[in-house]
């Protein structure tokens, strides 16, 4: 995926230690959509896995488990990002059948090969024409492969409306901001197209059969762990830049305010801290 946009740009590498955390923290969510993926193909036909968009490698690895005869190819634009799947893959065992490409998509689409399942998981919405990209993944599945695409779900909670200082309702308002960094991100890709996030009308128009949707929870209810506690504090540090003026003043000193480790009522102290969010598989066959 191409991922220089300007402003709206993400330093992959910088995040890696986060989106490992995120991934471990979904890991139960993402086995749940495996062992369904097992049941729309039957796991000893895949030989073949592309995880697209593959970051630090969990996916792959979860993905290699439940399907014990797959070779699982993790793909992804980062090394920093590669090097952690590959370290991840030897701890478990399983080097022997998670391997690395170093791919940027749409433009390495042809070094990928073919696929018996393509796992693509937050992954296509980073390519600008979307449409293209899912006809560029039916073109790379075998007959009757399968493709699982996860975009859209829920966005993330992990706050009550009242926080106990500033304006009711804060996450809500960040997530209408980040909505607007998302679209603005999306105007920026290469040959960006403008058009619905139909997924299941995209699959058919790519002459995919669609084969089922399915969304997945992530449930860990107040008070959360500490190592759930480390990745809410670092995805609020995250979203500082990239929300920047998209939120007003109060809200900006509000989530300053989350950030000090010195507040009583900050995200370090919280014991009302929660996570929820579900994540949605869109899933086809290719006949």
């Amino acid at each position: 995926m191409t991922h220089d946009h300007n402003s709206t740009h993400l330093d992959w590498a910088a995040m890696a230690p986060l989106m490992e955390r995120q991934a471990e923290l979904h890991s139960p969510l993402y086995t749940r959509a495996a062992a369904w993926l097992g049941e729309l193909v039957p796991a000893v036909g895949i030989r073949r896995i592309l995880d697209v968009g593959s970051g630090p490698g969990v996916v792959s690895t979860l993905l290699a488990e439940a399907f014990p005869a797959a070779e699982v190819v993790a793909v992804d634009v980062t090394p920093e990002l590669l090097e952690r799947a590959r370290g991840r893959a030897e701890a478990r065992g399983l080097a022997g059948r998670v391997t690395t490409l170093h791919a940027e998509l749409p433009e390495d689409f042809d070094s990928l090969g073919d696929a018996d399942l393509i796992w693509a998981g937050n992954s296509t919405h980073h390519i600008g024409d979307q449409r293209a990209a899912l006809d560029a993944f039916a073109g790379l599945l075998r007959p009757g492969g399968l493709i699982a695409l996860v975009e859209g779900g829920l966005y993330a909670r992990h706050l009550p409306a009242n926080v106990g200082f500033g304006r009711s309702g804060l996450e809500t308002r960040i997530e209408a901001a980040h909505a607007d960094w998302f679209a603005e991100m999306r105007a920026e890709l290469p040959d960006s197209k403008d058009e619905p996030d139909d997924w299941r009308a995209l699959l058919g128009a790519a002459g995919l059969t669609p084969s089922g949707t399915r969304s997945f929870l992530t449930d860990v209810p107040a008070p959360v762990p500490a190592v759930v506690r480390e990745q809410i504090v670092a995805h609020f540090t995250r979203l500082q830049h990239p929300l920047g003026e998209r939120v007003d003043a109060e809200d900006r000193a509000s989530l300053a305010r989350l950030l000090d480790p010195a507040d009583p009522l900050s995200l370090h102290r919280r014991t009302d801290l929660f996570h929820l969010s579900a994540s949605t598989v869109h899933t086809a066959r290719k006949g």
